[in-house]
């Protein structure tokens, strides 16, 4: 039986970890982020990675700093390193630990979309299909060689929530099909292609601001590339609106500057957008509101949203 050291920390790696587990590989250390404050309470939380390994009476590991503190791994003297969104760069010291060496799951098809947000910006950027690859750990970000990749469809209506899900999914799957042919030798690892290498690095905050010149179609994959987290935002009347979702783009006779609220029903409002463009707009968070849908925040007060009203500004 192969020892395995498990490294990740949020809800996208517990499925592989399972899948590990399932699969009766000996995981002998699980090496997650430390606990943090979670909510507008504060309150300390585990991360998921860690409340999974504890289920299965694993021992689990939080270093807050991997470079300074990883001897833990060594100890624990495994045959693999397995990665999945760890959250901290390996240093080369534990790459080397393992006679296996040390592989990552990576929500891209790799070259594209190195870095923390690759979900993120595979549907902000339009893509139609993504993946996952299992690559060799490098000192290099995800730069490693290719062990195996499977593609993903990215749907129309996909989003964050949605697209993440599947590629844990697959993810877990590919990395069962991987191990067997990676232990017996039978893989020959791909070098990356570093001309066609891209880069999703941690979403900022002005990612998050809506820009209304923009097509239609852009600005909907913005909303749903940052759904639902850390939420895409506009501003109403000079107060911060978060758009939780719209639906897709399509064209607009109107003449209105970008960003003008052109239509409203029971149910929604249609903002003006670029190239005569607009999108509606079915789910919002008001500024000191909850999330909420445009039609029950509509139904104490149709004033509520105005026509003519400019967002952005």
């Amino acid at each position: 039986m192969k020892r395995i050291v498990f490294m990740g920390t949020p809800d996208f790696a517990v499925p592989v970890l399972q899948k590990i587990i399932e699969n009766k590989y000996e995981v002998v250390l699980v090496v997650t982020q430390p606990d943090r404050p979670k909510g507008r309470k504060k309150i300390i939380t585990p991360p998921p990675v860690k409340e999974e390994a504890l289920k299965h009476g694993i021992e689990v590991f939080q270093p807050e700093k991997l470079k300074n503190d990883f001897q833990a791994l060594a100890d624990a003297k495994p045959d693999l390193i397995i990665t999945a969104a760890y959250g901290q760069i390996l240093p080369k010291e534990v790459l080397h630990i393992a006679p296996f060496g040390a592989i990552n799951v990576h929500a891209s098809l790799l070259p594209e979309l190195r870095g923390g947000a690759p979900i993120h910006y595979s549907i902000m950027q339009g893509k139609k299909k993504t993946g996952v690859t299992i690559m060799y750990m490098a000192e290099k970000l995800d730069a490693g060689d290719i062990l195996t990749q499977v593609e993903v469809e990215i749907e129309n209506t996909d989003h964050v929530g949605t697209l993440h899900d599947k590629l844990s999914s697959a993810g877990s799957d590919l990395l069962i099909e991987t191990l067997p042919d990676l232990f017996a030798g039978k893989i020959t690892p791909k070098k990356q292609d570093e001309e066609l290498a891209t880069f999703a690095s941690n979403i900022k905050r002005e990612q998050e601001k809506i820009d209304w010149n923009r097509p239609a179609g852009e600005i909907y994959n913005q909303i749903r590339g940052l759904h639902p987290w850390p939420v895409a935002f506009t501003t109403y009347e000079g107060k911060v609106m978060k758009i939780w979702w719209g639906e897709e783009a399509s064209e607009s006779n109107s003449t209105s500057p970008a960003g003008e609220i052109i239509a409203r029903d029971s149910e929604s409002f249609t903002v003006q957008c670029g190239e005569q463009t607009s999108l509606k707009i079915k789910e919002i968070q008001p500024a000191g509101k909850k999330r909420m849908k445009v039609k029950d925040y509509l139904q104490a007060s149709q004033d509520r949203i105005q026509i003519g009203v400019i967002l952005g500004e």
